[in-house]
């Protein structure tokens, strides 16, 4: 018999690691090793996680990674406590703001001014013409011309105020006078609304008071890029952060602020924040955190479930890092109750959900890693034969 020589020999050196030899027993002892040397490397397979599937509610693990991970295994009993969504709320904002809102005539506003039973004296002249066609300017100077009183300052003050000093001057021409006094051309302050809205635009300050909401509103809305939780106002030469969504949600009213002449409001562009679906299941990837709170069993439902053919339903696993260190939450799913537990864990963005793969498919990736080996050394004890 001859020894096993050229690329047959050079395959069998390579993947047995042994030198041929001569005779049917040296090669089934070949065989043998080479089965021994690939359990051993199956029991290393690193493309399966070693990671204990427990059975305590809580322990605890050394991971050369992570050092100290806490491992806490979900049930109905406590999901409440781990099971809360993240809050991502910037809390109450700073910005000053007022429930009182009483508007203060500006140059450049229209004013619409009634003597009561002197035509000669009201405004709009003529009855073609409208208020605001006949009404009254307020000059940059702040002030507007009137009959018999001459210049009246205007900026600064409401239109009641106004209306008591015309009344008090007219008094001289006029007893008792009865004067009314109103905007109908509100151009003197404005709010800009900026960013991610649908029409970017300076909006008016009228007589009604304008909040945050309104602005936004009367811009177009907030687009489906807009972060709600980071709305900037400018105001001063500070900015001021907002927290919109917490008035949308919660009902926080500071939230909300009333907005005043050169407020500038920027709405920002949302950070995607996600969460990381790895491991056993039908599609792996990420999921979208950044508008709405996602459960446990909404992300793995979405990426197709487990793959049943590979996964430990034992071992659904979600990775969590806190300022204490890793924490990890595992899902017994082997019974379809657990999902209910599922429903009521919520992920934070930056998780990372991992399924194992169950103990009968890591046995049959080792088989059909043996398999081929057997062939090949079936192959050379034919040759060495």
């Amino acid at each position: 018999m001859k020894p096993v020589s050229g690329p047959l020999a050079e395959e069998w050196v390579a993947g047995i690691g042994y030198e041929a030899q001569e005779g049917t027993m040296g090669a089934m002892t070949r065989i043998f090793a080479a089965l021994c040397a690939l359990l051993f490397l199956a029991s290393c397979d690193t493309s399966t996680t070693n990671f204990p599937v427990n059975t305590r509610n809580v322990s605890s693990v050394e991971d050369p990674a992570a050092g100290d991970v806490a491992i806490v295994r979900l049930s109905l009993a406590n999901v409440a406590t781990f099971g809360a969504p993240s809050d991502l709320s910037g809390g109450r904002t700073t910005l000053p703001s007022s429930d009182y809102w009483n508007y203060r005539i500006g140059p450049g506003d229209l004013l619409d001014i009634v003597v009561y039973e002197h035509p000669e004296l009201t405004s709009p002249a003529g009855s073609t013409r409208t208020p605001a066609e006949g009404g009254l300017r307020v000059n940059s100077d702040g002030t507007f011309y009137y009959p018999y009183v001459g210049n009246v300052r205007a900026a600064g003050r409401t239109p009641e105020q106004v209306r008591a000093d015309l009344s008090r001057q007219l008094k001289e021409f006029i007893p008792s006078p009865q004067v009314s006094v109103r905007v109908v051309g509100y151009n003197s302050q404005t709010v800009s609304v900026t960013g991610e809205v649908g029409k970017p635009a300076r909006i008016p300050l009228t007589s009604k008071s304008l909040t945050l909401l309104d602005a936004i509103n009367e811009a177009g809305g907030l687009n489906e890029t807009a972060d709600a939780r980071q709305v900037l106002v400018r105001r001063g030469g500070r900015s001021y952060a907002v927290d919109l969504q917490a008035f949308l949600n919660q009902g926080i009213a500071s939230n909300n602020p009333v907005l005043r002449n050169g407020d500038v409001v920027s709405v920002q562009r949302a950070t995607k924040l996600e969460a990381y679906l790895l491991g056993q299941l039908v599609k792996p990837g990420p999921i979208d955190l950044t508008k709405d709170d996602v459960s446990l069993t909404e992300a793995v439902t979405s990426v197709g479930g487990l793959n049943t053919n590979q996964a430990d339903a034992r071992g659904v696993f979600v990775f969590r890092d806190s300022p204490s260190g890793v924490i990890v939450f595992q899902l017994d799913t082997s019974s379809a109750a657990a999902y209910v537990v599922g429903t009521k864990f919520f992920l934070h963005p930056q998780d990372v959900v991992y399924v194992t793969t169950a103990p009968v498919a890591k046995w049959n990736r080792v088989v059909s890693n043996i398999l081929p080996t057997l062939s090949t050394a079936r192959a050379a004890s034919a040759l060495a034969n």
